[in-house]
């Protein structure tokens, strides 16, 4: 590896919202776009990682192709050898360097974890399982084969980011330079830019977040809606009484809302949107522009993705997973060695 790394995982789940599109995955393909010529990019479908909490495993295989032709059709490139896109569980080293860094890995250190405390009081202790328990350790194992410096890292992952460097360290304060150590968080949120990203509301209670784990599904707009089914969620959208178009996320959180879809819709600024319709009291005027283009929306991108080839898709992941995995294994067999696994004459 001649160039440093970024990394980044790309969850495997059929019901992407537009908030999880405008918020997550375009800016990671603009990321990748824009650092490929100094980076080596390393975008991975965290499979193993998939099923650390309850999960449908009939459909996780199909989920995990899905995910690549999503990202595919939103406009990550297949054909650009500087961007690596590969599936965890397809590199056999993620799995065993996982093993011997529990190995040094405290049950204190673990324990301490915010996210595991807060998963597992949501799942219940017997549902709870080691490999949830387990899981920054596989993250940092994702993380340490390639030597990766830089993680875009959301407040949830912090801890799990400290604790890669840490285990990086104790390995290397005991047998020698083994890994390179990822950047602080400090400089990771310098490096990508530390602001909260996009907040799609809930279309029905604007006041949280757009989630893909509501139940009733009547305030998300899903990538594999209807493009009539989300127009109609749009019309139905909470609002409020003071029969005024303004952006004023505070008073008036329903209408802010849809304005900063339409922004992200059509490409502008916010304030560009907010200003075209300023004075407009009637909601359904505004609500049916708004309509208008989620529906144009998700035709053309439902249309782009039926488009993209399944052979195509596969090419890709498979020259990733060819090339990641000859990188993973030599690292892997540098730590093998130094831990007694391998002999330390053994010829790379």
């Amino acid at each position: 590896m001649t160039k440093p790394v970024i990394l980044t995982g790309l969850r495997a789940n059929n019901n992407l919202t537009i908030g999880n599109y405008f918020g997550g995955m375009l800016p990671l393909i603009d990321m990748a776009q824009s650092k490929a010529s100094e980076y080596q990019i390393n975008m991975f479908i965290p499979d193993l990682h998939s099923f650390t909490t309850p999960i449908d495993h009939t459909s996780l295989y199909d989920q995990i192709f899905h995910t690549a032709k999503v990202f595919a059709a939103a406009g990550l490139p297949l054909d650009d050898e500087r961007i690596n896109m590969y599936r965890q569980s397809y590199i056999p080293a993620h799995s065993e360097l996982t093993w011997i860094l529990d190995c040094f890995t405290g049950f204190g250190e673990m324990s301490r974890m915010t996210q595991f405390k807060d998963k597992s009081g949501n799942i219940g202790t017997d549902r709870t399982t080691v490999g949830l328990f387990n899981y920054p350790v596989l993250m940092a194992a994702d993380i340490l084969l390639y030597g990766a410096k830089y993680i875009p890292v959301g407040d949830d992952q912090t801890q799990h980011l400290e604790f890669t460097r840490d285990i990086a360290e104790r390995l290397n304060t005991r047998f020698g330079e083994l890994f390179v150590i990822p950047e602080s968080v400090k400089k990771q949120h310098e490096f990508f830019g530390k602001d909260q990203g996009l907040r799609i509301m809930d279309l029905a209670d604007p006041t949280k977040k757009m989630s893909k784990s509501d139940n009733s599904g009547k305030g998300v707009i899903y990538l594999s809606d209807a493009p009539e089914v989300a127009a109609k969620k749009i019309m139905s959208a909470t609002t409020d009484d003071k029969a005024l178009v303004k952006f004023n996320p505070t008073s008036q959180p329903g209408i802010s809302n849809l304005i900063e879809i339409l922004a992200l819709l059509k490409g502008e600024p916010v304030s560009v949107t907010a200003g075209r319709y300023e004075g407009e009291t009637k909601y359904g005027v505004f609500k049916q522009a708004v309509a208008h283009e989620v529906q144009a929306f998700l035709t053309d991108f439902q249309s782009k993705l039926s488009a993209v080839s399944d052979d195509d898709v596969a090419s890709a992941l498979e020259r990733s997973e060819a090339t990641m995995a000859t990188q993973a294994s030599l690292r892997l067999l540098a730590v093998q060695k130094a831990v007694g696994l391998r002999p330390r004459t053994q010829v790379e």
